[in-house]
């Protein structure tokens, strides 16, 4: 999963919005913070981004305005409400008295604003640089090409919904009902005649929307609630245990521990001939510890007949009787 900070998952949840500046029209993102923003523009053809921390916003507003004596949360909020208005498509207040001006030295774009804080000028550039193909398949072709798939699962099910109700009509008619008025006659619907249709009559007149910059309210709802779910499903997947980070700690075993008592689940595997082979063996301790509990520990004083107490030998048992 790609690692995003947070105004890069802050910006990814607003919509682009269409924005003119001068005589330009773009598509624009812009989160601001407390004292931090991240901007990204587009035009169709190319994307600029810049994102600032606290630090580099003291920094130049301190170079664009030499006589700011404020602090950076003052000035700030002072950026914010009057370039947010302006970036996030929101209709330009007068009476803040902003100005916006783009220029562009090479790929990078620049777009400038002139305001008055406290009745003294306040410049600020937003400096930004093209983003990397990352952040632009991130950002805008990832969840467009979402949109379309949301778009075409709401055309099939809109379609099979005309198919029940041409069927509900069907019967009506065939029980007795008459249509009242008669220009609401519809043919039943057809979806391939409606596809052939669409593409052959309506989509010929849609030809000049396609540098169109318009990003209506619907679309940037739809864009919005399709970025919520793909972060959803990456959180989740971030958060489930996976194969690859699961990790088996078994439990210390001291090394007098016999193998026979470790959990069935835990025990190696055993040959048959290794089968025989222990259980031999655990025969033979058996034999050896019943020899030493039947040897008795007598005084050394008291004389010792040897021949009474030397125990009887024991047939080996074996596997096989």
């Amino acid at each position: 999963m790609e690692s995003m900070n947070h105004p890069e998952l802050a910006v990814s949840a607003l919509p682009w919005v269409p924005v003119t500046v001068g005589d330009m029209k773009l598509l624009a993102k812009a989160f601001f913070g407390d004292t931090e923003y991240r901007l990204l523009l587009s035009d169709l053809s190319n994307m600029w981004e810049e994102e600032m921390s606290k630090d580099s916003i003291q920094s130049r507003a301190q170079d664009l305005n030499k006589r700011l004596k404020a602090p950076v949360e003052a000035f700030f909020a002072h950026l914010r409400s009057v370039a947010a208005p302006c970036l996030s498509g929101q209709s330009h207040d007068q009476s803040t008295t902003a100005h916006f001006h783009l220029e562009h030295y090479g790929s990078h774009l620049t777009l400038k604003l002139k305001s008055e804080l406290a009745g003294v000028p306040f410049y600020w550039e937003f400096r930004c640089t093209p983003a990397p193909v990352a952040v632009v398949s991130r950002q805008m072709m990832r969840p467009l090409l979402a949109v379309t798939r949301v778009l075409q699962k709401q055309v099939e099910e809109l379609s099979a919904l005309l198919v029940r109700k041409d069927a509900e009509i069907q019967d009506y008619k065939e029980n007795g009902a008459v249509l009242s008025r008669g220009r609401l006659q519809t043919e039943p619907f057809d979806e391939e005649t409606y596809r052939e249709n669409f593409i052959t009559q309506t989509l010929p007149q849609m030809g000049a929307l396609q540098d169109c910059l318009e990003f209506d309210s619907e679309l940037q709802e739809l864009y919005v609630a399709v970025n919520s779910v793909r972060s959803n499903q990456k959180r989740k997947r971030s958060v489930s245990p996976s194969a690859d980070n699961f990790s088996f700690v078994p439990e210390q075993i001291s090394p007098n521990h016999d193998q026979g008592s470790a959990p069935a689940g835990l025990r190696p595997p055993v040959s048959s001939g290794s089968k025989q082979k222990n259980d031999q063996q655990s025969l033979e301790k058996t034999q050896e510890a019943d020899s030493e509990q039947t040897v008795p520990l007598l005084p050394a004083a008291a004389p010792v007949d040897r021949s009474s107490v030397r125990p009887k030998k024991k047939k080996a048992v074996g596997l096989f009787r």
